[in-house]
């Protein structure tokens, strides 16, 4: 018994180690150039594109939060209202409360119910009707970042992935484009569900890329992340929210610039 009591005294320590790692910077490691900061002098327009309502909250929050605190203007497409359990009419009102803890003007935040993208791990979307209504949404707005999900998709879930493979097609058929794209890396399930203390894996692994294409980004505010998957109310299960305790997306972003095209 006293070798365990050591064990969860050692862990619990660990972890607040970790937290207090990510609740004193935004950052794994000082890069350079750094990343999107505002004292570039120039404030960016990014499209953030998901999947489903409450993508934002789950996985994205860290990278949400660090643009907001450098001041650049953060605009979501969700290209679902995630219907596949009939309550997309409250889902999409949810994404709307939550991007407002996220501090995301409503009139920024735009949320499609296409009859050839709906909800569902069964449901394939095109990626050339993707591409060209992401492309619709970088017109309107001005947009010279973009930010989304990589191939895994984090979860693996179809929909995240077919909305990488619409952005690709995108900058492949978009040879003199203005804008940039980054992806959010997928972690293996070991590293998904270690939370705040899988901040020194990742700071191990950004020292290993070049600094232009690759960024830790690390939430100092998480308690942001849980309230406004809180307002997600159809979503907020038990599971869910442990997912949000537990999970490394709570905690920190890795992000990888897309450069190949398909």
């Amino acid at each position: 018994m006293a070798w365990f009591l050591a064990a969860i005294a050692v862990s619990i320590s660990f972890w607040v180690i970790s937290l207090s790692r990510i609740l004193s910077s935004s950052s794994c490691v000082p890069s350079n150039p750094p990343f999107f900061r505002a004292g570039s002098g120039k404030k960016r327009n990014i499209l953030l594109v998901i999947a489903h309502p409450d993508d934002e909250s789950m996985f994205f929050a860290p990278t949400i939060l660090f643009l907001n605190s450098e001041g650049h203007n953060i605009h979501i497409l969700c290209i679902s209202t995630g219907n596949a359990e009939g309550v997309g009419n409250n889902r999409k009102e949810e994404i709307y409360r939550a991007c407002a803890i996220l501090k995301i003007p409503l009139q920024q935040v735009k949320v499609l119910d296409h009859p050839c993208l709906q909800d569902g791990f069964k449901n394939t979307w095109d990626h050339e009707l993707l591409a060209r209504l992401i492309e619709d949404e970088i017109k309107v707005w001005d947009i010279d970042s973009l930010i989304t999900f990589d191939d895994f998709g984090v979860s693996g879930h179809p929909n995240h992935r077919d909305v990488h493979h619409g952005i690709r097609m995108l900058l492949s058929t978009n040879k003199q484009r203005k804008f940039e794209a980054w992806e959010l890396v997928s972690r293996s399930i070991f590293r998904k569900y270690t939370g705040p203390l899988d901040v020194w894996l990742s700071i191990v692994s950004s020292s290993y890329y070049r600094q232009t294409q690759i960024y830790c980004l690390l939430n100092n505010r998480p308690s942001k992340s849980y309230l406004a998957m809180a307002e997600h109310q159809s979503q907020w299960v038990w599971f869910r929210k442990l997912f949000v305790l537990f999970s490394s997306y709570t905690y920190m972003n890795t992000l990888r610039k897309i450069i190949d095209s398909e």
